[in-house]
């Protein structure tokens, strides 16, 4: 996996990881998040990697899933973009159209 992937799964965890099954959610924790192998988190929980990598796989298309459909850290993106460029010529009725996309 590279760079670019493994940042989107740890923030999309942070967004969704509550939505996950407890079982996903552990492994993927202890993958992204304690750097664990797959070998690792296989023999803590008595397990094959195989099934590891499966609720790893698993859990990182309904992350995904979400964010395609809730997409919380989209529209973050984006009101943070505005708020740069508000940032660089700050007129009110600008905020104000900021405000108002978040509530």
């Amino acid at each position: 996996m590279e760079l670019d992937e493994l940042i989107e799964v740890s923030v999309l965890l942070d967004y969704y990881k509550n939505l996950l099954s407890d079982r996903q959610k552990e492994y993927l924790l202890l993958h992204f998040e304690e750097d664990l192998s797959l070998s690792e988190i296989a023999k803590r929980h008595n397990i094959s990697r195989q099934a590891v990598y499966d609720n790893i796989k698993r859990g990182i298309k309904i992350l995904r899933d979400y964010e395609s459909k809730i997409g919380f850290h989209r529209k973050e993106q984006e009101i943070y973009k505005e708020l740069i460029e508000l940032k660089k010529d700050f007129r009110k009725d600008r905020l104000e159209k900021i405000i108002e996309k978040i509530f």
